[in-house]
């Protein structure tokens, strides 16, 4: 199992004109720890499981560029990319510059987008819901028309037309492509039919996403170990052995349902010394899942 840092709280103790150093330090840290990826909100505001909106908050493709020029292994994405905010061509086009500039580790990670509060207070474009999964569908229809070397004629769906899908340079590789969100109707169905990874939360519910998201893949003939599946685990360890016992087993519930990596916040990361704990105790045995 793979272990990825997910850089949801940017409220660090020094505040603002301590942040680039900050934000080098834990990702420099994460990628010696052996993380497998690292990723950021797409929010302009933060939301209200992490903090206040009034909390730090940065633009999340700048960022990630700004993390790809400090490291040289570690994946970077969004997640989730929110669909409404950019146009799809512009998305690709950032995506594939991120992927060249960090040498081939760019993902997508993208979703219907949620947060009205945010978007109505920024301007950002937000229509409704079953709008948006229209829109998320034709944007990775786009998105991966973008990145085929081999066609870069027009599309023309019913939210977007692009007259010529020309992206040069490609990306050094097909950027993988998670979708977020564990709606069974949609989301799911949309993940069978174009993504590389789901996300979904570790809760009562797991199991049975899994199993829907199973049944889209044969409906959509599918093979469903393709699809890497995600959960969403907060990197909390408790003290000494019976925390890190504690966490493992965890793990080994998720690998026992599927589950093939996780994605999670860990408190206090600032403090590096928690992010190497996870290298030295949870990195290595998750490996072995």
């Amino acid at each position: 199992m793979r272990i990825g840092l997910h850089l949801s709280d940017l409220t660090y103790p020094d505040g603002p004109t301590t942040l680039a150093d900050d934000l080098t330090r834990i990702v420099v840290a994460a990628e010696d720890a052996g993380f497998a990826r690292v990723s950021v909100m797409d929010h302009v505001w933060q939301i209200a499981v992490h903090g206040s909106p009034e909390h730090d908050m940065l633009e999340a493709y700048t960022t990630l560029g700004f993390i790809a020029a400090r490291t040289s292994r570690v994946e970077l994405l969004s997640w989730v990319t929110a669909v409404s905010y950019r146009a799809p061509g512009l998305l690709a086009k950032l995506v594939s510059t991120l992927d060249v500039l960090s040498g081939g580790r760019a993902w997508l990670g993208v979703g219907a987008a949620w947060n009205a509060e945010e978007a109505v207070g920024l301007g950002l474009d937000f229509p409704p819901l079953a709008q948006r999964f229209e829109m998320l569908e034709e944007t990775v229809q786009i998105c991966r028309q973008m990145w085929d070397p081999e066609n870069d004629g027009p599309y023309d769906g019913t939210h977007y037309h692009l007259g010529r899908t020309l992206n040069v340079p490609a990306p050094l590789h097909r950027p993988k492509i998670l979708i977020g969100g564990g709606g069974e109707k949609k989301t799911l169905r949309l993940v069978a039919k174009f993504a590389d990874a789901c996300n979904v939360i570790n809760g009562p519910e797991l199991e049975h996403k899994l199993a829907v998201l199973r049944g889209h893949c044969e409906t959509e003939g599918r093979d469903y170990g393709e699809i890497e599946k995600t959960a969403q685990v907060t990197l909390e360890l408790g003290e000494g052995k019976a925390g890190v016992d504690e966490f493992l087993e965890t793990l080994r519930g998720l690998a026992a349902l599927g589950v093939d990596s996780i994605q999670g916040k860990l408190p206090g990361v600032w403090e590096t010394e928690r992010i190497e704990r996870f290298g030295r105790e949870i990195v290595p045995a998750a490996a072995e899942l």
